[in-house]
């Protein structure tokens, strides 16, 4: 159970370091820089425009559609780096695996499309 323990000694120690200089650079940077700010500062930004309408307005659903659909693809696409490590030691199998996915995927890619989930107007 002591060496296990021992074994998690190092990162105990880098947490403990990580969330320190997190505290120092954080109680130094408030020491340091000038805390008043002026009402120009306080007023929310909006690309050098003046505020115009409510900023609890409601998006469009097809803005988070597309956001989810690319969240989905692009967490799919992260499953290909460990695959192409991996290739050499999976083998054929391995291979063809990922070809099935990759066709499902392509599949799916394929139906949004078709069924208008990407298209922004």
């Amino acid at each position: 159970m002591q060496a296990m323990l021992s074994e998690y000694l190092p990162l105990l120690v880098f947490l403990a370091v990580a969330i320190g200089l997190s505290l120092v650079i954080v109680v130094a940077s408030y020491i340091v820089a000038r805390q008043h700010p002026d009402q120009e500062k306080l007023t929310s930004y909006e690309c050098g425009f003046e505020s115009f309408g409510d900023s609890r307005s409601q998006f469009d659903v097809r803005f988070y559609l597309v956001a989810i659909l690319f969240i989905i693809f692009d967490l799919e696409v992260a499953f290909l780096f460990p695959w192409a490590v991996s290739l050499g030691e999976i083998g054929v199998f391995g291979f063809w695996s990922m070809m099935i996915f990759l066709g499902i995927l392509t599949i799916g890619f394929i139906y949004e499309w078709k069924k208008g989930a990407l298209e922004w107007e």
